[in-house]
């Protein structure tokens, strides 16, 4: 039977209410799903992600089969699988000689750019529709930031607050203030324990996909003996249930904190839920609220929770839509060292950065703070190529897609954005990892010491970066304590810090380039 519609359903589209699907006629149009080789290697991605990704598409297929949907499914095993989302695409076409194509507009500007072509490769029209699992669409994120001198997450969040009305009191926010991050700040202590992350055991389509991608990838980075994702909307929801109730109430307090041992602390782990489409992030955000409003959870907590679906999650994605494809080439610090081999190894010697990259490797997952100020902080007081540092993050996170990914990574951590994102590097030596967490009591290296065999690289580092890039930095008002401090500095101190930063950086990270 010929289909009128040929519905293209991507790997993180698994959403029943996507646009794509809006006004499908189950009679005449045909719904296809593709596992393909491209998009499983276009960088080494974790087999965790690969598996999280095909076996959610697997499940979703299923779930619309089921309502009477036509599903033209394509595995990757498939032997005339051509490899290529648009190959797959192509034959579907032909296949069930299709009048048109329509999809819902990718989250990756490369997989757009590619969708822009398959008219013109098909011979039939394609219709790319909004995305509106999103709460801010892109037309409006642009409108927002036109005109504007800074683009900060801070102000757009404020307009997200007022147009969803949440944690709203008429125009203003409730507790009279928009922001409770200075109360989100506290180091764990030894005798709070967050309760065990909740798990989702795989279930037979699952396990068949863990084999699969344990004999297609067996040199993939990355185990896939702890996988827990959920991979289905009721799963999903199962997994906020249990957040709201278990962790959410201390999320607040501790949600920059680290610790040995404890993984996740009391994060919600609903990221990668959030991007396959499985749960749909005002429900998220609402869900949240009702959890306050209820009582049963602080407003520090909520706020901050809800901050970073409304805020920052809407943010990147509009700010990676309004820059592309210019922003992934920026490179405002000049940064050329290589990525050292213990990002992959975990064995730097430092205690955080090793148990962050063991943590990864074995749970595809790690938090803001070990991404931004452990992973990511050492990749900016090094100056490591940008390129090559996003796509280790673009690899080995298992909620990594591009959209959320590169802003995060470009901007947040490296500053390799010049500023567009955050209004100052987030640098810090080891007394930040110190304050924050209990890694550096079990360390071989001394956190109290800046130069010597023992010394932490974190701290001759962060003063090397801030001499390194003086001109740039040192007149920008969030800076100028540290550059103060620098200045009272003796000179044969800052001397010394400087070689010693350079010593450890030549051994671990050589740079390419030299500048004259």
């Amino acid at each position: 039977m010929s289909a009128r519609a040929l519905r293209v359903v991507l790997g993180d589209q698994c959403s029943r209410t996507l646009s794509a699907l809006a006004d499908l006629d189950p009679g005449h149009d045909v719904v296809l799903m593709a596992e393909v080789m491209g998009e499983c290697t276009y960088v080494r991605h974790h087999r965790q992600k690969i598996a999280l990704v095909l076996a959610a598409m697997r499940h979703f297929a299923r779930a619309l089969t089921a309502r009477g949907v036509r599903v033209d499914y394509v595995a990757l095993d498939d032997p005339d699988n051509t490899g290529t989302l648009r190959g797959e695409v192509m034959r579907a076409v032909r296949r069930h000689g299709a009048a048109r194509i329509v999809a819902t507009e990718p989250g990756e500007w490369r997989v757009h750019a590619d969708m822009l072509r398959w008219g013109e490769a098909a011979g039939v029209p394609v219709e790319i529709r909004d995305d509106d699992r999103f709460i801010c669409p892109r037309a409006d994120f642009a409108r927002w930031a036109q005109g504007r001198r800074v683009l900060r997450m801070e102000h757009f969040y404020r307009v997200l607050r007022r147009r969803t009305g949440l944690l709203m009191e008429g125009d203003e926010p409730v507790g009279g203030r928009w922001n409770f991050d200075v109360e989100n700040r506290r180091r764990l202590p030894d005798d709070v324990h967050p309760p065990p992350p909740h798990r989702v055991e795989p279930d037979a389509i699952t396990r068949a996909v863990l084999d699969l991608v344990a004999r297609r990838f067996p040199n993939h980075w990355g185990g896939l003996d702890a996988f827990a994702w959920p991979v289905t909307v009721r799963d999903a929801k199962a997994a906020l249930d249990r957040f709201l109730a278990e962790r959410l109430p201390q999320f607040g307090d501790y949600q920059d904190a680290m610790a040995e041992g404890e993984a996740s602390l009391f994060h919600a782990l609903l990221s990668t839920s959030l991007n396959l489409g499985l749960l749909l992030p005002l429900e998220v955000c609402r869900r949240a609220e009702a959890e306050w409003r209820a009582g049963r959870a602080p407003l520090n907590a909520v706020e901050g929770f809800i901050r970073q679906i409304l805020g920052w999650r809407e943010y990147v994605r509009g700010l990676y839509w309004l820059k592309m494809p210019d922003y992934a080439r920026l490179n405002a610090l000049g940064a050329d060292r290589a990525l050292p081999s213990f990002y992959w190894s975990a064995d730097s010697g430092m205690r955080c950065l090793d148990a962050v990259v063991a943590q990864t490797r074995e749970l595809a997952y790690a938090h803001h703070i070990q991404r931004l100020m452990v992973t990511g902080n050492f990749a900016l007081l090094a100056g490591l190529d940008p390129r090559e540092v996003n796509d280790w993050y673009l690899s080995v996170y298992a909620d990594a897609f591009e959209w959320v990914e590169l802003p995060n990574t470009h901007g947040m951590a490296l500053y390799a954005d010049g500023g567009i994102m955050a209004s100052k590097p987030y640098a810090a030596s080891g007394r930040y990892i110190d304050r924050m967490s209990d890694h550096c009591r079990h360390c071989r290296y001394d956190v109290r010491e800046s130069v010597g065999e023992r010394a932490c690289p974190f701290n001759a580092l962060y003063w090397d970066f801030l001499a390194r890039h003086r001109a740039r930095l040192g007149s920008n008002p969030r800076m100028v304590q540290m550059y103060r401090t620098l200045d009272r500095m003796d000179s044969a101190k800052v001397a010394a810090l400087r070689r010693q930063a350079a010593s450890f950086l030549d051994r671990v990270a050589p740079a390419r380039r030299r500048s004259a």
